[in-house]
């Protein structure tokens, strides 16, 4: 069954109280009994020693008590501070007892004999249906008349046992309302604690995808409580950053999908207005295809970012040779490079290996290569460097275009970003706007980075680093 957080620390602290207090009145209440048991034999044992003393007093040598003189109702007003006493022969016979007694004291044989023999001996037994504590006494040491004789006294434990057990009620009841007082300011100070989770759990409840920046204003008098709006109010804006991101991002690529359809949707609508020569039917199928092909790019960029946000870009790790694989992207390229009369320039360390996944590498350096030619105007140039730095392979492609303005330069690895008309029309209009923010997907999936800056001679620098080293050994390499 599912319990409030007050009711839970209520009752929690509520036990928590009832048990230390139950422990701490039994150990109470044997403490008491053993003070008290040891006061009642030590009043046993000083009676004791007076009635012997008493008992040889007389003149005539008969044996008598020292006892109170009492009337039978004043001897039961102070029964339990009576103490009983009788001599016993050796033989088990009784030779005296005290004025009080209606009858002999319960004889133990075993402590009989022990006494007689000159030992102290203490007994638990019942007198007259009522729990007493016996001690039998040698009296050898008053003299050889007294040889034979044994002194039994015996208190009454009903003033012990009626002192424990109130002492025992009152405890329980102390228990009782210790307990409840705990379980009462418990639930009032859980209360306390938990109305302001309340009021940010209210104001949670009412937060809505187009409410987000609104955050948790629920007010909070303790650092914890604060620190935790705070905590909630971040990860609210990041998820609203998150949110327009993905906003902005299905808007954009709706846009750059939309053009491409409206495009060959003109094209075709046009060649079936009237019966066209096979030529300008060939022109439109090749228009079409180009804007087909457009539409495949785009598709599969988008997918290719979508296995990154699904974290399904797992590099497959393995010992490659990145010159080997930026080389071939340069090559490829070629053909790019002699048509816009660009002069491209690939430097790199031979035999540059580490363990990367080489098709993503491949990837990312076309899309760095090709984003520099693109803004590159003809008889331009692009250099394109490998080299190792550290524990990183690091790739850099600098251009001879317009640079990246003013623009903050982390801002052109977001999907289907524009800067300004000079970068993102260029020479051949700009790309889909997600070949950089796949450079940075690759970047995250190999634990290394992209960045971008303005060159000072002009031109804009991407700069691609992975590490070379696989994540469990890269401690040891630092």
């Amino acid at each position: 069954m599912t319990r409030s957080f007050r009711f839970q620390l209520a009752l929690r602290a509520s036990v928590a109280a009832v048990v230390g207090l139950v422990a701490l009145s039994a150990v109470s209440l044997i403490t008491l009994r053993a003070l008290l048991d040891q006061e009642l034999k030590s009043s046993i044992l000083n009676v004791a020693s007076i009635q012997a003393a008493s008992l040889a007093d007389g003149p005539d040598g008969a044996m008598h008590f020292h006892e109170w003189d009492l009337t039978a109702d004043e001897a039961a007003s102070v029964r339990d501070l009576i103490r009983y006493a009788q001599v016993w022969g050796e033989d088990g016979r009784s030779l005296l007892r005290s004025q009080f007694m209606n009858s002999d004291l319960p004889l133990d044989v075993a402590a009989l004999a022990a006494a007689s023999a000159g030992e102290l001996v203490w007994a638990a037994q019942d007198f007259e249906g009522s729990p007493v504590r016996t001690l039998f006494y040698p009296l050898e040491r008053l003299g050889a008349q007294h040889e034979a004789h044994v002194l039994q006294i015996a208190a009454p434990l009903s003033g012990r046992d009626g002192m424990l057990a109130r002492a025992g009620a009152f405890l329980a009841a102390l228990t009782v309302l210790l307990g409840a007082t705990t379980f009462a300011g418990s639930w009032w100070l859980a209360s306390s604690a938990v109305r302001p989770i309340h009021e940010v759990i209210d104001q949670a409840e009412e937060i809505e995808a187009r409410s987000l920046g609104r955050g948790i204003q629920a007010y909070a008098d303790t650092v914890e409580y604060r620190r935790l709006v705070e905590v909630l109010n971040t990860m609210l804006a990041r998820i609203q950053g998150a949110f327009e991101t993905q906003r902005r991002f299905a808007a954009d690529a709706s846009h750059e999908l939309r053009s491409p359809l409206t495009a060959m949707r003109g094209e075709l609508e046009l060649a079936l207005r009237r019966d066209r020569d096979s030529e300008e039917y060939v022109r439109v199928l090749e228009s079409t295809l180009e804007e087909v092909l457009r539409l495949s790019t785009i598709t599969e960029d988008l997918l290719t970012l979508a296995r990154s946000d699904a974290g399904a870009m797992q590099p497959r790790l393995e010992i490659a040779d990145a010159t080997e694989v930026v080389s071939g992207v340069v090559e490829r390229l070629r053909a790019k490079v002699d048509e816009k009369e660009i002069d491209l320039i690939f430097t790199a360390q031979p035999g540059l290996t580490g363990m990367i996944d080489s098709g993503l590498l491949g990837q990312a350096a076309w899309n760095l290569v090709d984003n520099a030619l693109k803004f590159t105007p003809a008889g331009g140039s692009v250099a394109v460097e490998m080299r190792e730095s550290g524990a990183s392979l690091v790739l850099s492609v600098e251009d001879s275009g317009p640079g990246l303005g003013s623009a903050d330069p982390s801002t052109f690895f977001e999907r289907f970003y524009r800067a300004d008309s000079a970068r993102t029309h260029g020479p051949e209009g700009g790309g889909t706007g997600l070949g950089l923010a796949i450079v940075k997907a690759v970047a995250e999936a190999h634990d290394g980075s992209a960045s971008a800056e303005n060159r000072p001679q002009g031109g804009a620098r991407f700069v691609l680093s992975l590490p070379s080293t696989p994540p469990e050994r890269r401690g040891d390499d630092s």
